[in-house]
C-alpha cells in the first residue's frame, strides 16, 4: 500500500513550528508529499525531509520558486499516472482546463479554488485538498487529502486539520 500526502495553498514563506506541526499530524503515515502549488516559497518542503517530494508552483508564489517548479508535472506510481497543476483562472471552468492539460491520466490533483473536492469525471479522479492553512475570515479549518494506491486502485479521502495544533 502507498499512501501519497497531498496539501495545497500552504500561503507561507518559512517553515514555522506549526506547519511542522500540522505537517506531522497530516502526513506522518505518507510515503510521498504532492503539494500543488501557493507554497509561496519552496524551502518550506523542508518539512518533509525523508519523504519522496513533488511540487508545482502556483500563482501567489516567488519569483524563485517559479523558476525552480514546474507549473504542472506528472508522476506515476504503479498503473496510475498523477497529473499536478495548480490551476488558475475562473474558478467555474477549471476542470475544464485540467482535463484538456491532463486528457490521459488516472487523476489529477489540483488546488487554487481553495475548497477541497474528490470528483470523478469519466475515469479521472479530480483531488483538490483544499487550502492548507484554512479557507479564510470565516474560520475553515486547513484541509489536505491522502490518495491510497493498494489491491483495489486508487482512492482519496479529504480531511481537516485539528483546531487543537
Amino acid at each position: 500500500m502507498l499512501r501519497i500526502g497531498v496539501l495545497s495553498d500552504t500561503h507561507i514563506s518559512e517553515c514555522t513550528d506549526l506547519f511542522q506541526r500540522q505537517v506531522r499530524h497530516a502526513f506522518s503515515h505518507c510515503q510521498v508529499i504532492i503539494h500543488a502549488g501557493d507554497l509561496i516559497d519552496r524551502r518550506i518542503l523542508r518539512a518533509f525531509s525523508g519523504k519522496e517530494v513533488h511540487a508545482v508552483h502556483g500563482n501567489m508564489c516567488t519569483i524563485d520558486t517559479q523558476t525552480a517548479l514546474p507549473p504542472h508535472k506528472i508522476v506515476k506510481y504503479c498503473r496510475f499516472t498523477i497529473g499536478i497543476c495548480h490551476g488558475a483562472g475562473n474558478r467555474q471552468t477549471i476542470e475544464d482546463r485540467l482535463l484538456q492539460l491532463f486528457p490521459a491520466v488516472d487523476c489529477i490533483i489540483f488546488g487554487h479554488t481553495h475548497v477541497p473536492q474528490r470528483t470523478k469525471i469519466g475515469s479521472i479522479l479530480l483531488l483538490n485538498p483544499g487550502s492548507f492553512r484554512g479557507t479564510g475570515r470565516h474560520g475553515a479549518m486547513g484541509a489536505y487529502a491522502v490518495l491510497t494506491i493498494d489491491e483495489h486502485g486508487l482512492s482519496a479521502s479529504l480531511h481537516e486539520l485539528p483546531a487543537d495544533l
